[in-house]
């Protein structure tokens, strides 16, 4: 191995990626360290290639150096799953691993590169009338197709269709020593992309791994077509458990692409966070997308009716999206939802809220702070259905015992449930809290509405109270077994795992990665520096 100085490696990965794609200034790779949560060890470097060959070349000198290095995505995490734990580290930003490689649209396939936006996406092929199953998140307008198969990303489309790596096929991955390896039925002689379980699923073995067994650089989707019709139904619940309840009956019926549920705090956080220019981008993405302007002012008026007060003091909302390619089979999927809601109680509300979110699937990046200027983070836990009533209660009786602290050092916490395919309940818990903001916040943000908030001022207080609640939550999810993704360097995937899964893990990163560079620390297994 050799062991050269910092100027010695700018000079050999300006070498395979170009001079101009190397980041040395202080301040710019203080920032590509650190996500929405916390600050580490400022990287050596970073790069931004623009190609798998260039990028492949300069992943191999970086390691044969006793480099770490770390793929960054769209950046909006907060596991720390890019954050340095040493200086001797390279970042790979992948933003300009951008575009798409081929579009099948006879073959229903998509082929990407990992740096492209799920907006970009879904933007490119709706002139097909294609869709991705699921089709992105919320931050889907910086968040990227590597960083969402790295960390489990999901939200549009999910009660349906799952998360990402539920519908990708093929992967091509850059490995530690600059291999280049495809997986699906690229990776046999004269493959193409199309088909991913001829023989083991080696897809599957690099999703949600955090980027600690590779740097994905292109990927390949299946397809459907743009579901022609799409409909709404919001419903409002007095308790956590009745809200639970109906949305595991909706999430087991099949009938919706999303699924959610919104307790009474993150309603009001997202009613406060409203402004009127956003309401005007969603109202005229109702009025556009509702499949003929009469039914567009019709659904559009409604929404202006109803105004603010969409969800009743105190409740939590449940809201949903059907699709199908005609009126009478969304006609059908929206009756079958409403008598199920019926069953549970509650009460029908206007579905402003459903509506709005898809109008503007991928609005601006404001929200990474709250509407007074507030830092949070989340933590998430997949449970089965039959088991959401007893996350949603140890939970609950966690927080109270907390109550008087998170009060005095300003800390609040929310919850939001979501339905996944017809198996999974997902339950996060996000914590909020005043503080300074960190690097990510100011550059991802809008200028304009940073300036309209409160001053930043540091809350040791309340971080040190976060990171308190978040160990406990962890500790939670740990005593009731459940499934998380994002996994980065917050949960402890590694030393949950049964001993024989354990032990295969360590050959596979031993095979892929013999000298532990790549991405060290990511499912809790450090390197050997």
């Amino acid at each position: 191995m050799e062991h050269l100085t910092t100027q010695d490696l700018v000079a050999a990965l300006a070498n395979r990626v170009g001079p101009e794609r190397i980041i040395t200034d202080p301040v710019q790779r203080a920032l590509l360290s650190t996500d929405l949560y916390a600050e580490g060890a400022t990287c050596a470097a970073a790069i931004r290639p623009a190609d798998t060959a260039s990028l492949a070349e300069a992943v191999a000198a970086a390691t044969r150096a006793g480099y770490a290095v770390i793929p960054r995505g769209g950046g909006l995490s907060y596991t720390r799953g890019y954050v340095p734990d040493t200086e001797r580290s390279v970042i790979v930003d992948t933003r300009d691993l951008a575009g798409i490689v081929e579009l099948d649209a006879g073959g229903m396939t998509l082929t990407v590169r990992s740096g492209t936006t799920w907006e970009a996406i879904d933007a490119a092929l709706a002139p097909h009338g294609l869709r991705l199953p699921y089709f992105g998140t919320f931050s889907g307008r910086a968040a990227t197709v590597g960083g969402g198969l790295s960390g489990g990303a999901l939200f549009y489309g999910t009660a349906r269709y799952g998360a990402a790596a539920d519908n990708v096929l093929d992967l091509e991955v850059v490995c530690a020593d600059g291999r280049v390896m495809r997986t699906g039925q690229a990776a046999f002689r004269n493959g193409r992309p199309f088909y991913r379980t001829h023989g083991p699923d080696f897809t599957g073995l690099f999703l949600h791994d955090g980027g600690a067994l590779g740097i994905k650089t292109e990927a390949t989707f299946r397809l459907i077509e743009r579901p022609a019709h799409t409909g709404y139904l919001s419903w409002a619940f007095a308790d956590a458990q009745g809200a639970a309840a109906a949305l595991s009956a909706i999430g087991r019926s099949g009938a919706t692409e999303e699924a959610y549920v919104f307790d009474p705090a993150t309603t009001a956080r997202g009613m406060a966070a409203s402004n009127l220019a956003s309401d005007l981008r969603r109202l005229r993405g109702i009025v556009t997308g509702q499949g003929g302007l009469l039914a567009g002012l019709k659904a559009g008026a409604r929404v202006v009716l109803a105004g603010k007060r969409l969800v009743p003091a105190g409740c939590y909302s449940l809201h949903l999206a059907c699709a199908a390619r005609t009126p009478a089979a969304l006609s059908a999927d929206l009756e079958h939802c409403a008598a199920l809601l019926a069953r549970h109680g509650g009460q029908e509300i206007p579905n402003s809220i459903p509506m709005g979110v898809r109008a503007q699937p991928f609005d601006n990046l404001n929200g990474v702070v709250g509407p007074k200027g507030e830092r949070w983070m989340a933590l998430n836990a997949k449970v089965r259905h039959g088991d959401a009533p007893l996350i949603i209660s140890r939970f609950g009786a966690m927080i109270e015992g907390y109550r008087e602290r998170m009060a005095a050092a300003r800390v609040t916490c929310s919850t939001l449930y979501t339905a996944m395919n017809t198996h999974a309940f997902s339950f996060e818990a996000v914590y909020h809290w005043p503080d300074r903001w960190l690097p990510l916040h100011r550059a991802t943000a809008d200028p304009a509405f940073l300036a309209k908030l409160p001053a930043d001022t540091p809350n040791p207080a309340g971080y040190a109270l976060v990171a308190e609640l978040r160990e406990r939550t962890l500790d939670l999810f740990d005593e009731l077994g459940v499934a998380s993704n994002q996994l980065g360097r917050t949960y402890r995937y590694y030393d949950n795992l049964a001993p024989e899964t354990r032990g295969l893990l360590d050959a596979l990163k031993t095979a892929l990665d013999p000298e532990g560079l790549m991405n060290p620390g990511v499912l809790a297994r450090r390197g050997r520096r």
